[in-house]
């Protein structure tokens, strides 16, 4: 079994910044992407960011580019979301997922289907 643990978030004024980290644990596994998606309430859970493991390439929603930076640290296996710039409409629970299937297609990772272990979000809100 895979554990994913988010931690970070919070309530910020607009403006603020909040950096998310997940951390993967568990049996032997493989990581070739991690990724961040957000639900709001009475919302679909939708993507935010994506990092591939080996390489670091990375894709954003187009409403955090600019805003929010994506990273790892392969060795303790954790995956960040800087988010800067924070706005009232970011509010939501923040997930991560981990894709431990091979391969990374660029045209689809940011599809919820396309990651395999899910950790159990943290609340992010932010005040107008």
């Amino acid at each position: 079994q895979v554990q994913l643990v988010e931690s970070g978030g919070g309530l910020v004024q607009a403006g603020g910044s909040l950096r998310l980290s997940c951390a993967a644990s568990g049996r032997t596994f493989s990581v070739y992407a991690m990724g961040w998606f957000s639900q709001a309430p009475g919302k679909e859970r939708e993507f935010v960011a994506a990092i591939r493991w080996s390489g670091g390439n990375t894709a954003l929603a187009a409403s955090v580019e600019g805003r929010f930076t994506i990273s790892r640290d392969s060795a303790k296996n954790t995956v960040y979301l800087q988010m800067n710039d924070l706005k009232p409409e970011d509010t939501a629970v923040y997930y991560c997922a981990i894709r431990s299937r091979s391969g990374v297609n660029y045209r689809t990772w940011h599809f919820k289907n396309e990651y395999d272990y899910w950790g159990q979000g943290t609340q992010v809100t932010v005040s107008s």
